[in-house]
C-alpha cells in the first residue's frame, strides 16, 4: 500500500462538532486532518438560534443529563471565548395557557442549580407593568420570569476551533470533499477531492470520524460503505430577522398555544432574531429554506405577545438549517432528542470509524471529549482532556473585562468609532491587533467595502480564517450581509477573487 500522507485521525466535516473534535485530538498529541466539502460552518453550524443554553423546555421531557451538561458548558464556553459568547437575560411572560406560576418557578429553580451556576445571575420575577421588558407587549401580560443563558456567534465558534486546531498542527482543508473511504491494512485510506480544482489525493489515518452533520448517513453508507443500522431524523429550523423590536438588550422566550416555544433575541444591534421552527425535512440540506407557512407561523407566534403585529415588510433576512438528530422514534419533530449519539464501527478491533449523530452547539466540546473517549483504546498514548480550561483564539481574558477591552482598543486606535471597536472586538477579541497592526487612520486599513469592512480585515479573514468568497465573510465570519446590498457584495467578491490569485497572497497558513 502506498502510505501517502499519514495521520492518526481523519475528521470528515467542518462544522462545530468536527472542528471541536479536531481541536481536542490535536491538543492531545494526535496528528489530525480535517476535510470540509465547503466552507467552515457552511451548513447547520451557522444556522442555529445563536444560543448557548441548557434548554429550559428539555426539563419537560426529563432530559436532566442533557440539561445538566449544557448548563455546565454555558460557563465553560463563556470563559473560553468571552468575545463571541456573552450573557443574555431571557424574559418569560406568564399567562393562563402556561403551567401554574409555582410550577414554572420550580422548573427555573432547577435550571438555576442543575449546572452549578457561578457566573450567571439567577432567576427573578418581573412586574411587566413596571419593568421596561413589558413595553411593547400586550397589556394582559402582567408577570414574567427573567433567567440567564448565553448568546454565541455560532459560525465564529466553529472557525476559532479550527484556528486553534491549526495552530497546534492540524491540517485543515476546506472546499475538500471526502469521496471515498476504505479500510486497508489496518488503517483508513480516504480519497479527498479539492472542489476548486477537481484534483484528488489520498490520505491515510489510523482512525476516522464522521462529523458530516446532515450528511452523516450519506458518508457512513455511501462514502465509507458501512452498515448504517440506525436512522437520522432531519429537522429543519427556520428563523427570520426583523427591524429591532425592543429598546432594551433582553431576549424573550414565548410559549405558543401548540406547546412550542419561540425566541425573540436582540441581534446585530439594529435587529431582532425570531425563531425557530421544527419541521421534519426531506431533501438536500443545502436546499433548505424558509417557507411562507413557516414565516407566517413565526410572525403569528410572536404577534400573540406583541402590542403591535410585525409587518411582513420589516423582515430583513431569513435562514434555515437542517439538524441531523438521532431518530428516537418520537412522533413530533420538536420532541426528537437534541442529545448526541456516537456510533463506533470497529469490528474485530479494526481501524475505527466513529459517526456523530445529533447534538447541540452548546455541548460540542463535551461531545468531542466523549468521541475521544470512544477512540481512546486505539490511541493508548493520547493525552488527557484539556479543553475545559483552555481559551479559544482571542478569548484569553476575563468575561467581565469586555467593556474595558473595547475602551482600550479605541484608545490604541482612536480613529475607530465605538460601534467599530465593539464589532471588531466581538469578532476577534485580543487578536484585533493582527487586523489593525500599524494603522494610525482609517485610510491605513485600505479600501472600505461598506459597513466598516476594510480591505485589511478582508485580507486577514482570507489568510487566517479560510474565507474565499464574499458569502464566507458577510454571512459567516461576520453578519455584515445584513448591511451591504447585492452590489457591494459583488464588488467584495470580485476583489477577493483577484486577491486569491495575487502574488504574495498564499493559501491560509494560520
Amino acid at each position: 500500500m502506498n502510505p501517502g500522507v499519514e495521520y492518526d485521525l481523519a475528521v470528515i466535516g467542518g462544522g462545530v462538532n468536527g472542528c471541536g473534535i479536531a481541536r481536542d485530538a490535536q491538543g492531545r498529541g494526535l496528528r489530525v486532518v480535517l476535510a470540509e466539502m465547503g466552507d467552515l460552518a457552511g451548513a447547520t453550524s451557522s444556522a442555529s438560534t445563536k444560543l448557548i443554553h441548557g434548554g429550559l423546555r428539555y426539563l419537560e421531557y426529563f432530559k436532566f443529563r442533557l440539561v445538566h451538561e449544557a448548563l455546565v458548558e454555558r460557563e465553560v464556553l463563556l470563559r473560553a471565548a468571552p468575545h463571541i459568547v456573552w450573557p443574555l437575560r431571557f424574559v418569560l411572560p406568564h399567562h393562563d395557557g402556561l403551567r401554574p406560576w409555582p410550577v414554572i418557578r420550580l422548573g427555573l429553580f432547577l435550571y438555576d442549580h442543575l449546572g452549578g451556576r457561578k457566573i450567571l445571575p439567577g432567576t427573578r420575577s418581573l412586574d411587566l407593568s413596571r419593568d421596561a421588558a413589558g413595553t411593547g407587549l400586550k397589556p394582559r401580560f402582567r408577570r414574567a420570569f427573567e433567567y440567564s443563558d448565553c448568546w454565541v456567534e455560532d459560525s465564529r465558534l466553529v472557525v476559532l476551533n479550527a484556528q486553534d486546531a491549526f495552530s497546534r498542527g492540524a491540517d485543515i482543508r476546506t472546499r475538500t470533499r471526502c469521496t471515498a473511504a476504505r479500510r486497508e491494512q489496518g488503517k483508513w485510506r480516504l480519497t479527498l477531492r479539492d472542489e476548486r480544482t477537481g484534483t484528488t489525493a489520498d490520505v491515510v489515518a489510523r482512525a476516522a470520524v464522521n462529523a458530516a452533520g446532515p450528511w452523516v448517513s450519506e458518508v457512513l453508507t455511501g462514502v465509507a460503505g458501512l452498515d448504517g443500522g440506525h436512522r437520522t431524523r432531519m429537522v429543519k429550523g427556520s428563523h427570520i430577522v426583523v427591524d429591532r423590536l425592543f429598546d432594551h438588550d433582553r431576549a424573550y422566550i414565548f410559549q405558543n398555544a401548540d406547546g412550542r416555544i419561540c425566541f425573540a433575541l436582540p441581534y446585530e444591534t439594529d435587529f431582532t432574531l425570531i425563531g425557530t421552527t421544527d419541521l421534519d425535512y426531506r431533501g438536500d440540506p443545502r436546499d433548505a429554506e424558509i417557507t411562507i407557512a413557516e414565516t407566517d407561523y413565526l410572525l403569528q407566534a410572536v404577534g400573540e405577545y406583541l402590542a403591535r403585529p410585525i409587518e411582513r415588510d420589516r423582515i430583513r433576512w431569513s435562514y434555515s438549517g437542517v439538524r441531523p438528530l438521532y431518530d428516537d422514534g418520537v412522533s413530533k419533530a420538536q420532541e426528537a432528542t437534541r442529545d448526541y449519539v456516537l456510533r463506533l464501527d470497529a469490528p474485530g478491533n479494526e481501524a475505527p470509524f466513529l459517526s456523530v449523530f445529533g447534538g447541540k452547539i452548546t455541548t460540542y466540546r463535551r461531545l468531542a471529549e466523549h468521541a475521544l473517549e470512544q477512540l481512546g483504546r486505539f490511541f493508548p498514548g493520547m493525552g488527557r482532556p484539556w479543553t475545559a480550561a483552555a481559551s479559544l483564539p482571542g478569548g484569553d481574558f476575563g468575561h467581565a473585562e469586555v467593556p474595558r477591552r473595547i475602551a482600550d482598543l479605541r484608545a490604541s486606535y482612536p480613529f475607530l468609532s465605538q460601534a467599530q471597536a465593539q464589532r471588531l472586538f466581538r469578532a476577534y477579541g485580543t487578536r484585533c491587533g493582527a487586523v489593525l497592526a500599524g494603522a494610525r487612520a482609517m485610510a491605513d486599513l485600505g479600501r472600505d467595502f461598506g459597513a466598516g469592512l476594510s480591505e485589511r480585515e478582508v485580507e486577514y479573514l482570507m489568510q487566517e480564517e479560510w474565507a474565499e468568497c464574499a458569502e464566507d465573510i458577510l454571512w459567516r465570519r461576520t453578519r455584515l450581509g445584513l448591511r451591504l446590498g447585492a452590489g457591494a457584495q459583488a464588488i467584495l467578491d470580485e476583489f477577493m477573487q483577484t486577491r486569491r490569485h495575487a502574488p504574495g497572497m498564499a493559501e491560509r497558513r494560520g
